[in-house]
């Protein structure tokens, strides 16, 4: 069971236990007083939506509102624009490889606050982000007792990370990290980024090197 706020999601290892597994969380939730919203419960279904994200048997996948938000976006004109853009890719980031470096081109359109310019470089990027976002790749779960790996990546203006889960000798993402560099830290040299990267990485992925 996962519980996040007020979301909670009830998963089974196997489909014959789901009504004794519901059984002992209803236990739980009359203990202590609980209710539930009936009209926001769905039972027995192999999926749904649950934070944001479209929960599956097979894994994780972006909430196809959110990709389409992108999709249907034309060349942004404004700075507000470039704005609404950069959100919507932060709320995928964990789903795309090196997301900072694919927004970089954003992120420096933003600095020109006084004279906004989409450049052939923006629009490029612009493209070449709608055609992943089109072939996002499935987030899995790490199985118990199972190898994971963790990719570090560096260069001068961000970092990157995936935590991967092998399986048959087949590497499957779990999360992406990426983060733009800042400041004093575009001058590191290249031993203190990568120790940067596996820093920001350790504290962004934390619950999964607990477990």
């Amino acid at each position: 069971m996962e519980v996040y706020v007020d979301d909670m999601l009830i998963t089974s290892k196997k489909a014959r236990n789901h009504v004794e597994d519901l059984e002992e969380t209803f236990a739980v939730l009359r203990k202590y007083k609980l209710k539930l919203n009936l009209g926001k419960c769905a039972f027995g279904v192999s999926g749904g939506r649950f934070l944001g994200f479209m929960v599956t048997q097979q894994g994780i996948e972006a909430n196809p509102t959110k990709i389409k938000a992108i999709l249907d976006m034309g060349p942004p004109t404004n700075i507000n624009e470039v704005q609404r853009l950069t959100g919507r890719m932060a709320a995928l980031s964990q789903f795309i490889s090196k997301s900072t470096e694919k927004g970089l081109p954003f992120f420096k359109t933003l600095r020109m606050v006084t004279n906004f310019e989409w450049t052939k470089e923006c629009q490029q990027a612009f493209e070449e982000l709608k055609a992943y976002l089109a072939r996002l790749p499935l987030l899995v779960k790490p199985i118990p007792g199972g190898t994971i790996y963790l990719y570090l990546s560096s260069t001068s203006q961000d970092i990157s990370s995936v935590l991967v889960r092998e399986e048959n000798g087949d590497q499957t993402p779990i999360y992406y990290v990426s983060k733009v560099f800042n400041g004093a830290e575009c001058r590191y040299p290249p031993i203190e980024k990568m120790a940067l990267t596996l820093v920001t990485t350790a504290r962004k992925l934390h619950p999964y090197f607990l477990s």
